[in-house]
């Protein structure tokens, strides 16, 4: 680390980080998408992982939410058959554990992955597979959450949440809501979280991204939600913000990608500097790896780039994601405790809220 300077980069990739909020159909290896690209016959031929690159990652000509979008339209076309997903599964927490990541909630609609015959069990399974893979051979600890679409009718919401249940016990911790917020808001899938939360699973909705803080909302009082996906919009509302503040709601901030998407004009007007004045529980997330070109460490470079953080206020960023994951307490604590043992070894000594002996506000 440079003292006064901020955290330098190869500081950023040591750190034991989280990842809570990254979508699996987003984050591909460029040269799995060149391979099965190929030997699924599809429309398109990349020589190059640089070709891969032009057409499946966004910068910031990207005009809105929607056309970051589109880019899902061909790595969907990709992930249909069970080895796919397992494999996709498997390098997506081989490239966090690559870059220190020691905990990662890997986020997917299983219904999107059945236009050849998979079952939706069948698709849980392969992800799981790839997962599990991973974390025998890497120790990266994963669960999956399962998402909800919002221009999809709340039945297969409702779907989607049972099959959640199925998987309690097997991979899933947690369920969420996705896809453009405006004129599709999560109050019509109530249902879903009605059966989510009487079975005990956590929940995240994407909201606050590209609507008001009226959908932050809707997340947090219509449908229970203990955190929020982006929440940019919630530096709105200030009474609200301070209920989630409270009420220790994680926001799931994911810089890049709210740049891409028109979220925010500029990093600069991001309320992630407001959020942490203010004391908000706040975890950096990269969203989709390969549509956003970033991973977690270049999220936190981005904030230590735009907002001058210090060593500490980074590695309480990092801690923040420990404290918020979707683990039962005991797992938490022993985590938190493998992960305040690799601090020590970087000679880093956090000062934040926990009492190793206590385990409280966690």
């Amino acid at each position: 680390m440079i003292d006064g300077a901020g955290p330098e980069l190869a500081f950023l990739r040591a750190l034991p980080k989280t990842d809570l909020h990254v979508h699996l159909d987003g984050s591909l290896r460029p040269s799995t998408v060149r391979e099965l690209a190929t030997a699924a016959d599809l429309p398109w031929r990349f020589e190059t992982d640089d070709d891969v690159r032009l057409v499946c990652q966004v910068d910031e000509t990207c005009d809105s939410l929607e056309e970051y979008l589109k880019v899902f339209d061909i790595t969907l076309r990709m992930m249909q058959s069970a080895d796919s997903l397992s494999r996709i599964a498997f390098e997506l927490a081989a490239d966090a554990h690559a870059e220190n990541v020691r905990y990662m909630e890997v986020r997917y609609s299983p219904l999107l992955h059945t236009r050849e015959g998979l079952q939706p069990d069948d698709v849980v399974a392969a992800v799981q597979d790839g997962l599990d893979r991973a974390r025998r051979r890497f120790g990266v600890v994963t669960g999956q959450i399962l998402c909800g679409i919002r221009h999809m009718a709340p039945e297969e919401s409702f779907r989607l949440a049972e099959l959640a249940v199925r998987w309690k016990r097997g991979g899933v911790v947690g369920f969420d809501l996705a896809g453009a917020e405006k004129d599709y808001p999560a109050k019509h899938h109530i249902q879903a979280f009605y059966l989510i939360l009487n079975n005990n699973i956590n929940v995240t909705i994407h909201a606050g991204e590209a609507f008001g803080p009226a959908s932050i909302h809707q997340a947090v009082h219509y449908c229970g939600a203990h955190r929020i996906g982006h929440g940019t919009r919630l530096v709105e509302d200030p009474d609200l913000m301070a209920w989630v503040n409270d009420r220790r709601i994680a926001v799931e901030v994911c810089l890049a990608s709210n740049l891409q998407t028109r979220a925010v004009p500029d990093l600069r007007s991001h309320p992630i500097g407001r959020y942490l004045q203010e004391g908000l529980r706040i975890t950096l997330n990269t969203d989709n790896r390969l549509v956003s070109d970033t991973t977690v460490s270049r999220e936190l470079a981005l904030a230590v780039e735009h907002f001058g953080l210090t060593n500490e206020q980074v590695v309480h960023l990092a801690m923040n994601g420990f404290k918020s994951a979707f683990l039962p307490l005991a797992q938490r604590v022993r985590l938190l405790d493998r992960v305040l043992d690799e601090l020590e070894a970087l000679g880093v000594r956090y000062t934040g809220e926990i009492d190793r002996r206590r385990r409280v506000n966690l």
